[in-house]
């Protein structure tokens, strides 16, 4: 039987979805289920893996049956996933022994005092905050001795949310290059993880899956190879068709992520970005990128419509925003968990400025949607600065991309073009192109680019005084969220 299809698993912050894509990238296919969101304690928000992992099943039967295909019908699997969300569970059964801890989390905020911040960033690019994996496997250790004693003596296993689904759909203990150098525990230039920072934190080499290649075969599942594995961020840039030193996209989901191709050595940044790994084909050396990471753009529409009431459903902000020319002067720092690039200011908790009797519901959509674009145009400044280069379009992807409003605002925030692609999927259709590659669906990089096509384009149309005033305004806002927590 003739292998037509690919399908890509997307594990998500919110939701878990499989996706069936043919030869020429296009969805024909599609299935969604999310997950219940924990918050037990203010700053912890934790996943139920185990839900998470019955959620995966029933959405890859769910988009083989919406394609009207089988299993034996696909040529491979590709897995992409939210980043730095840590589980532990036991070697022996493979239940997870607690909550998956999610990149958002803050608990271990006082776990990161006197960690050498210098020897981390220079081995695992990466600067020290809650974002990352290592010190949420730390605080789980930290949290019942006989975990600790557990894990010294190799009975409990440990993965972000790709190894999570690696295990259970292969039985392989495995990540990719791209997950593993979000966890601060990889050296960038080894692909290895790095005994120094280990003994740093205090985390038995035991526990940790084998690093391999983003485009490679896992294992098989339903008979069919599991053949990529790649962070979600990483898994965009892919799909963007984004293979060139210097070519550059930003994903808009619950929070946003610009990264930039760097070539095949690592960047170093001392402005507030993230050196990663961006992929790795089989037996082929890495591409790094620069990478600029936001904790909240889309949440902070969800806060809208669950905490606020303002809107019943999330594209019910851009008509609302629509409504009014302006934000009336109000500015939304959306500082939930801290802010991420540049600032990493832990410290930081989200404020609304600029409130007058004028303002109205409508003022507030409006802010939230320019608080997502500011919130990128620090980062697209910084990046500028970091690699001399000054960007000439933004090619954009994610669920906020619906909004034809927001990337407007984002053109005339940024004064470049801004870009969509036909195909918007592009997180999942990097994991597929990534499996498609391992496996000989496509033959090379050249025929995917052949596929990557524009859908609509927005023009700058802001003043340049316009856009200083308003860019003087956000900072401004910025500052007033600093200081906000004292311990």
């Amino acid at each position: 039987m003739s292998h037509r299809y690919v399908a890509a698993i997307d594990q998500g912050t919110t939701s878990s979805r499989c996706i069936v894509f043919d030869a020429d990238g296009g969805i024909v296919g599609l299935d969604q289920r999310e997950h219940r969101q924990h918050y037990p304690q203010p700053g912890w928000v934790e996943h139920d893996a185990t839900e998470i992992w019955a959620n995966v099943q029933a959405v890859v039967a769910g988009a083989l049956d919406k394609a009207g295909i089988a299993a034996a019908d696909l040529a491979a699997y590709g897995i992409t996933n939210q980043r730095e969300t840590t589980l532990l569970w036991d070697a022996a059964t493979g239940e997870p022994v607690a909550p998956a801890i999610v990149w958002q989390d803050t608990r271990t905020a006082g776990l990161l005092n006197g960690l050498d911040a210098k020897a981390i960033r220079e081995r695992s690019g990466l600067p020290v905050a809650t974002y990352f994996s290592a010190p949420k496997v730390r605080w789980l250790l930290d949290s019942d001795p006989e975990l600790q004693r557990r894990a010294e003596a190799g009975e409990l296993r440990f993965g972000t949310m790709d190894t999570w689904l690696i295990a259970n759909l292969t039985g392989r203990h495995a990540t990719d290059v791209t997950n593993a150098s979000r966890t601060m525990l990889m050296n960038l230039s080894t692909l290895d993880w790095d005994d120094v920072l280990l003994d740093m934190l205090g985390i038995p080499r035991a526990i940790l899956p084998e690093i391999l290649p983003s485009s490679h075969p896992y294992g098989h599942y339903q008979g069919v190879p599991v053949a990529s594995a790649l962070g979600d961020q990483q898994a965009a840039l892919f799909g963007q068709t984004c293979f060139t030193q210097g070519e550059a996209k930003c994903t808009y989901g619950t929070g946003s992520f610009l990264l930039l191709h760097t070539g095949e050595r690592p960047v170093p940044s001392e402005r507030g970005l993230v050196t990663t790994v961006a992929y790795q084909l089989a037996d082929q050396p890495p591409a790094y990128a620069l990478e600029g990471s936001i904790a909240v753009t889309g949440a902070l529409v969800q806060w809208l419509r669950d905490n606020l009431g303002i809107i019943s459903t999330a594209p019910e902000v851009n008509e609302l925003a629509a409504s009014v020319p302006d934000s009336g002067g109000c500015v939304i720092v959306p500082a939930f968990s801290g802010l991420f690039a540049p600032y990493w200011r832990p410290d930081a908790r989200g404020v609304v400025t600029g409130l007058t009797g004028y303002i109205t519901k409508a003022h507030l959509a409006r802010a939230t949607l320019e608080a997502t674009a500011w919130q990128v145009y620090d980062v697209v400044e910084a990046m500028s600065a970091e690699s001399n280069v000054d960007l000439a379009t933004l090619k954009v992807d994610g669920g906020m991309t619906a909004s034809d409003l927001l990337l407007q605002i984002q053109a005339d925030v940024l004064g470049v073009p801004v870009v969509r692609p036909v195909v918007t999927e592009t997180t999942c259709l990097g994991a597929a192109y990534a499996a498609g590659l391992a496996v000989g669906f496509w033959p090379d990089l050249a025929a995917l680019r052949e596929h990557w096509r524009q859908d609509r384009r927005w023009e700058p149309g802001m003043t340049n005084e316009a856009r200083d005033r308003d860019r003087r305004r956000w900072r401004k806002a910025v500052e007033r969220s600093f200081d906000w927590v004292d311990n």
